[in-house]
């Protein structure tokens, strides 16, 4: 097997990423002995039991990244949004949270790509903002994730019961089976848990695709019953009031819609996750971004634009479909079929689904077990949840994390169903937190490296919209964050009376739990915020930098072999690497 190993010294292969007055130095090393090699794959390793091997490519990442961001989500919390707001709503909705997620995206690309630590975004929230954000990030995200894998290996087993009868086979079997091959997946190692995700994420692509196609061949009058167009925007109307009737009532709605857009984009940001195990990141990372974006954008708009047009917001089987929990009885998409009379495809989207609950849980997995990893590295966590094996695969931070998706038997129980949905709601929150922290801790860091003199030319990659780009973003984050359960505080006579008070505290519970965080470590550890000129921008880039150019020599290498030309297929990468 072919190596390619780099000794310690500085890096001339990313003049980009070095601070200029620290050419030829290594006063800014970690003090880490472990030197990267690189295998006949292309796989960055270490000989240490520390390190997360470089193995996820850049198709890997982004395909994880929009593999975490289309899923139910689209596939069927769509349909909740579109009954409770109306095509217009959702649709204004959609597309102006897909551009919030563009600047949260990028504010994260940015300190990514200066320096692509394994520790996560909690790391960049320790390092340049303060360590009291970064240990209740790391914590709380790393919460949510031990709630939502067992949620979606629920999800699959229900999806099974469309046919197989829970009384016939127990959910808990499906649900162990499920959590088997999951923590196999991740057992495996970098390479086959990327290329595995690749292809699921890939199928997923494909489904949205075909989805997005047949409505629009529904909507133009292709299939068995005649053209919609626009016909549900003037009847019932494009707007559907919320609570209260006429332009208040529509705001409601649309401000609902966009509560429930900002939840079906949460996930997007897990790309901050992979950047440990990336290939050559200070490339990958900002590409992948920018596919991500543009691709959310295409399968989010469109789906939701079509989707307007085929089903009408009062429809019957539209609020049939919003009472299920699961599954392609649950999907608007599947009302939009079956409106149109087709009758075999409801059963082919199912089994879709399955897929898509199946690479949620996955993934979710993974983030879990990085982020405990990510704890470890830098304090938060014990020292023990930083071991890796031989394959880089942090295994004490594997098992704790599938440890805790056992708590998914508690939903084979129709007893302990309430309590699990729970801990659902009240984890949901910490997603939309972890996008505020991200966009404080990228404020943080521009200041910081103003402070210190770092111009965007010594960037690999730069925030379109910079500093003040986040500062709004951050804006809008903290208002849907207050304002997510607005209608807890409305009169209903019928079911709470004047205050819901238990969709409040689900709803709201997750923000003091993360203050107190917060402050508990402050008030614990004595922390103090990091200042502007104090920010470390350099602890651990040199090892960051040797595994950069160990990779370029491996790919110069690779590029002799194969006489000059790209590897990989051509087709592939001019026509079809854009949409997968």
């Amino acid at each position: 097997m072919a190596i390619f190993n780099r000794s310690s010294g500085s890096s001339d292969a990313s003049p980009h990423n070095k601070d200029p007055e620290m050419y030829g130095k290594t006063e800014y090393t970690t003090g880490t002995t472990s030197e990267p090699i690189v295998d006949s794959d292309g796989i960055v390793r270490h000989t240490d039991h520390g390190h997360l091997h470089r193995g996820l490519k850049s198709r890997h990442i982004t395909m994880i990244a929009i593999g975490g961001a289309i899923g139910t989500g689209l596939i069927i919390g769509t349909g909740k949004a579109l009954a409770q707001s109306g095509p217009a709503s959702i649709l204004i909705a959609y597309t102006s949270v897909g551009f919030l997620v563009y600047i949260v995206m990028t504010a994260l690309g940015e300190m990514a790509a200066w320096i692509p630590h394994s520790s996560g975004f909690a790391g960049y929230a320790t390092r340049f903002c303060d360590p009291a954000l970064g240990f209740a990030l790391g914590w709380t995200y790393w919460c949510k994730y031990i709630i939502t894998t067992p949620n979606q290996l629920t999800a699959s087993a229900l999806i099974i019961q469309e046919w197989v009868d829970a009384k016939r086979i127990n959910p808990g079997i499906w649900i162990l089976i499920f959590l088997v091959l999951i923590c196999s997946i991740n057992y495996f190692g970098i390479k086959f848990f990327g290329e595995l995700e690749f292809w699921l994420s890939s199928i997923k692509v494909t489904v949205i695709v075909g989805v997005i196609l047949l409505s629009f061949i529904l909507a133009v009058g292709g299939g068995p019953g005649p053209a919609t167009g626009f016909k549900y925007y003037k009847n019932p109307g494009a707007f559907k009031p919320y609570i209260a009737t006429g332009d208040a009532g529509k705001f409601y709605g649309f401000w609902g819609s966009l509560v429930n857009a900002v939840f079906a984009y949460l996930g997007t940001e897990l790309i901050g996750v992979t950047v440990g195990e990336a290939q050559n990141p200070r490339k990958t990372i900002p590409r992948a971004i920018k596919l991500t974006f543009y691709r959310i954008l295409f399968f989010y708009c469109l789906s939701v634009f079509f989707l307007g047009m085929l089903v009408p917001y009062n429809a019957k089987e539209l609020a049939f479909a919003n009472k299920a929990t699961t599954g392609a009885s649950a999907s608007p998409f599947v009302v939009a079929i079956r409106i149109a009379g087709i009758k075999a495809l409801p059963d082919i989207l199912n089994a879709c689904i399955l897929i898509f609950t199946f690479s949620a849980s996955n993934s979710d997995l993974y983030i879990a077990s990085r982020t405990i990893y990510g704890l470890a590295e830098e304090g938060h966590a014990p020292k023990i949840f930083k071991w890796t094996n031989k394959r880089g695969v942090p295994v004490p931070a594997l098992a704790i994390s599938a440890l805790f998706c056992c708590t998914a038997f508690m939903n084979a129980a129709d007893d302990s169903k309430v309590v699990f949905g729970y801990f659902v709601n009240l984890t949901t929150i910490f997603g939309l937190l972890s996008w505020i922290s991200l966009l404080v801790s990228h404020i943080w860091f521009v200041r910081a490296r103003r402070a210190q003199g770092i111009t965007n030319d010594q960037l690999a990659y730069t925030a379109p919209f910079g500093l003040w780009g986040s500062i709004v973003a951050l804006f809008f984050c903290v208002l849907i964050a207050l304002t997510k359960n607005f209608n807890v505080f409305t009169r209903s006579p019928s079911t709470y009376g004047d205050f819901d008070y238990k969709n409040f505290v689900t709803g709201y519970l997750g923000i003091p739990v993360y203050l107190i965080c917060i402050f508990g470590y402050k008030f614990i550890m004595k922390s103090k915020g990091v200042k502007p000129h104090e920010a470390d921008f350099y602890s651990g880039k040199d090892e960051i930098d040797r595994e950069e150019e160990a990779f370029i020599a491996y790919q110069a290498q690779k590029k002799l072999e194969n006489g000059g030309k790209k590897g990989g297929n051509w087709f592939y990468r001019t026509f079809v690497a854009w949409l997968f």
